[in-house]
């Protein structure tokens, strides 16, 4: 061996301790910025018409035909508490791929508008707090922080559980009474 290969033999190798991210699609809601996994995000798609559903609790906004799969859409703002979603000229539904036991579900959630897919290093996500959130510490992941701003990260898998998405509204509304 060359004098050459055997100094870069020896050399230690320079590893930079990099930061795990995760990436998540924000969107605004009734003044608040909220983030989701951009893993479970299917497409946006812009408001429209929506078939409503007879007997559905009052946070099933309704179903859309998307590309005819029959596709349950949530006011997300309402199935929290935060009031009904006024749709305007940048109401989205994001189209979500969940799991429920090993099914693959597809729904749909409204919100008031999409922002960005941010990256937030794992680091900067704190425990979501237990007073003072509009909502419910249980569908949260934690709070993620960039720069000023603070973003309320949900957790779908709590938060838009199928089976007890019907449960939840109707005690929500009984509790407004």
């Amino acid at each position: 061996m060359s004098d050459q290969t055997k100094k870069s033999e020896t050399l230690p190798l320079k590893t930079e301790s990099r930061t795990e991210s995760q990436q998540f699609l924000t969107f605004s809601m009734k003044a608040e910025v909220f983030g989701i996994s951009i893993m479970l995000v299917r497409e946006i798609i812009e408001y429209g018409r929506l078939t409503k559903v007879p007997m559905a609790p009052d946070h099933i906004k309704g179903v859309i035909n998307l590309r005819g799969q029959v596709v349950p859409v949530i006011d997300l703002a309402r199935y929290f508490g935060l009031g009904i979603t006024q749709p305007g000229k940048t109401t989205c539904v994001v189209i979500l791929e969940v799991t429920v036991d090993t099914e693959s579900e597809i729904l749909g959630i409204l919100v008031d508008s999409v922002d960005e897919v941010r990256s937030i290093p794992e680091n900067s996500i704190e425990s979501a707090p237990g007073l003072g959130a509009k909502v419910h510490p249980e569908f949260l992941k934690g709070v993620g922080k960039t720069g000023t701003r603070f973003i309320l990260l949900i957790d779908i898998d709590k938060a838009l559980d199928i089976k007890k998405l019907g449960k939840f509204g109707s005690q929500n509304e009984s509790a407004k009474k």
